[in-house]
């Protein structure tokens, strides 16, 4: 029988480089939506990808429990990946509740639906490597202590220990990937790794003068999401649910990734890169380097993407996307 998936955030990066992987593997994919969504803005990354009409739709809210009932009784899933949150760490600062209810207590949600309807369902839970925060050991594993450093880590790091919960309390297959930041062409341009991409290609393209960062010194672990969705569905391949750190082992500095982004364009960063302190966040995480040890020894995984390779592939994406903007100001000028 066709194997049904269930995808909260499906409209997000990882939802769309998700719901393309279990479409490859013949899974009938369905995902979840806000009501307030506007579908030619929410699918957008899914049209990206050309998977748009592939995918059913649901309308449920993460903070509406009998909305998230009603769809898992409707689908009965046999895979729940709860990839919905307000994943943007900086405005976690200015919006700390909302990102509790969405990225805490949405999990809550989402897993007591499973509960009520559909407890044999295999869930996966979207944690993050923002949860070590200040870090308490130079390479962080499964058993590293964690120590959140902003409103989403805090919300994160509940939403983590909720599902270990339920899989001791309950006995359902609930898992974890503690994943590392994983980047792509459809990250959105607020976050780093994609501000950068999209500003040396409007550089390049003569549509823009300057990058403006805040602290370039943070140091990363960076993979492609791409290659970071097939760790989320090996979990849920297994016969047991645990957690599991998703990284490729290195880290690099903002700086350095920058200067990937303009040599790939053969321009010289120091020319247009500006360090802003007003862009500092309140509580920075200075470091961040997994130990993705557990992943290849117990799901068969590794990074498969470079971050050269990564970060080359997304300047070349908005290049392609900023070329006809370029074009038509050029024609105006």
């Amino acid at each position: 029988m066709t194997k049904k998936a269930l995808i909260t955030g499906i409209t997000g990066q990882d939802g769309a480089y998700l719901s393309q992987l279990l479409l490859e593997k013949g899974y009938e994919v369905h995902g979840v939506v806000r009501r307030s969504s506007h579908h030619g803005v929410a699918d957008h990354r899914l049209r990206w990808l050309r998977i748009e009409n592939d995918v059913i739709l649901h309308d449920a809210n993460m903070v509406d429990l009998s909305s998230l009932i009603r769809v898992v009784q409707e689908v009965q899933p046999d895979e729940v990946y709860n990839l919905a949150a307000q994943s943007f760490v900086a405005s976690s600062w200015n919006q700390p509740l909302l990102t509790c209810q969405i990225t805490a207590e949405g999990v809550t949600m989402m897993l007591e639906a499973l509960r009520v309807a559909a407890p044999d369902a295999h869930f996966y839970q979207a944690s993050s490597s923002e949860m070590y925060g200040l870090i308490q050991q130079a390479h962080q594993s499964e058993t590293t202590p964690f120590y959140p450093r902003s409103p989403y880590a805090v919300a994160k790091l509940y939403g983590h220990w909720i599902t270990v919960n339920y899989r001791e309390s309950f006995g359902m297959h609930t898992s974890s990937g503690i994943l590392f930041n994983h980047e792509s062409p459809l990250r959105g341009v607020e976050f780093v790794t994609r501000k950068v991409t999209d500003s040396v290609a409007r550089i390049k393209l003569g549509l823009a003068k300057e990058l403006r960062l805040g602290n370039i010194d943070a140091k990363r672990d960076w993979g492609h999401a791409r290659d970071y969705v097939k760790a989320m569905w090996l979990m849920l391949q297994q016969e047991s649910g645990d957690d599991y750190v998703v990284a490729t082992g290195r880290t690099t500095s903002v700086r350095d990734m920058c200067e990937i982004a303009f040599k790939h364009v053969g321009l010289d960063m120091e020319r247009y890169l500006i360090v802003d302190p007003k862009l500092f966040r309140p509580a920075e995480v200075d470091v961040l380097l997994g130990d993705p040890a557990k992943a290849k020894r117990v799901l068969g995984w590794e990074a498969e993407t470079t971050l050269e390779q990564m970060i080359c592939e997304m300047v070349d994406a908005d290049l392609d996307r900023l070329a006809v903007k370029a074009a038509t100001s050029r024609a105006y000028a």
